[in-house]
């Protein structure tokens, strides 16, 4: 579905194809079918929490926290369901012929039942955040719904749509904690997420190459040179939009400072490293893994999170 899909595993374009691992204990299984690397980008529904200046405020701080956990729920819902959906696909796939639905680890029975309970238990959190956070979530949901059924056929308009999970995440969050969040958060996040989502698709092309027709439908509709371009544009697009916000008047007087602006260094090195391990290492298939196992970038965002820290709290 329409973020899930961004975040699979790939191996580079030329590498041999994967050995398959030794199975897993079922509850091993069970848990590598909720893909827990990929929760990372549910951090960006703590996003208002932290630029609403309310990351201090414990009862603000804890229903933010929650519901990062409930986002987490519902999308291992989603990666069930799609994992269900697809599994003859995900079986001619050289990495995702391993996913435990497809390889057969876990079964069809106990997947259903496992997609309902963790769907249920993340909507039933967001009830307790209130209406507007569990519409919010519902929306999450419709968007997979609405990307499964026809977007994810669609060029373009799929990885859009990738963009616009991330969005939802972050509108939800304000949802939450019943803050107004800067128009400008919006189109970082979304540009992001775009610059991702384009990434993810170059890294399908080079790695299936004649068979990733196949394997997706719309993948013959592009290109890499294409994907180059489009890349190219949202990589300039996200620098631009987030040093904009930094230092635009809105940004300023609602935090007495533009020392936010210190942090816009970080923000070029991440994604600058993130495109040197696309081109150079062939990498970018899993943007959760790099996040978690890539030194630099994992110091990077560090060291944002702590000048970010620094001056909207000290």
């Amino acid at each position: 579905m329409a973020d899930l899909q961004a975040l699979s595993t790939l191996e580079p374009a030329g590498s041999e194809s994967p050995k398959a691992p030794a199975p897993s204990p079922l509850p091993l299984a069970v848990v590598r079918a909720l893909r827990p690397r990929q929760w990372t980008k549910n951090a960006a529904v703590l996003a208002p929490l932290v630029f609403a200046h309310k990351a201090l405020e414990p009862s603000l701080a804890l229903r933010a926290i929650v519901a990062t956990v409930a986002f987490c729920l519902l999308s291992s819902a989603v990666y069930v369901f799609n994992d269900l959906a697809d599994r003859d696909h995900d079986r001619l796939h050289p990495t995702k012929r391993f996913r435990p639905i497809a390889s057969g680890e876990v079964g069809t029975g106990l997947a259903i039942g496992l997609g309902l309970a963790l769907g249920a238990s993340g909507l039933a959190a967001f009830w307790f955040l209130g209406t507007p956070a569990f519409f919010g979530a519902l929306g999450y949901l419709g968007l997979q719904v609405a990307y499964t059924g026809l977007l994810k056929r669609l060029v373009i308009l799929d990885v859009i749509a990738i963009g616009t999970g991330f969005v939802v995440r972050v509108a939800t969050g304000a949802l939450a904690i019943d803050v107004p969040i800067s128009n400008w958060l919006y189109l970082c996040t979304f540009l992001l997420s775009l610059f991702l989502g384009f990434s993810k698709r170059r890294a399908e092309l080079a790695l299936l190459d004649k068979e990733a027709a196949s394997h997706r439908a719309n993948l013959s509709e592009l290109s890499l040179p294409l994907l180059d371009q489009l890349i190219s544009v949202v990589t300039a697009s996200t620098v631009v939009s987030y040093a904009l916000y930094t230092m635009s008047e809105e940004t300023v007087r609602k935090f007495g400072t533009d020392n936010l602006k210190f942090t816009i260094p970080f923000v070029v090195y991440g994604i600058f490293r993130y495109l040197y391990l696309i081109y150079r290492r062939n990498e970018g298939g899993s943007p959760e893994k790099l996040l978690l196992s890539d030194v630099p970038l994992l110091v990077d965002i560090a060291l944002f999170t702590a000048i970010v820290g620094a001056v909207l709290y000290l």
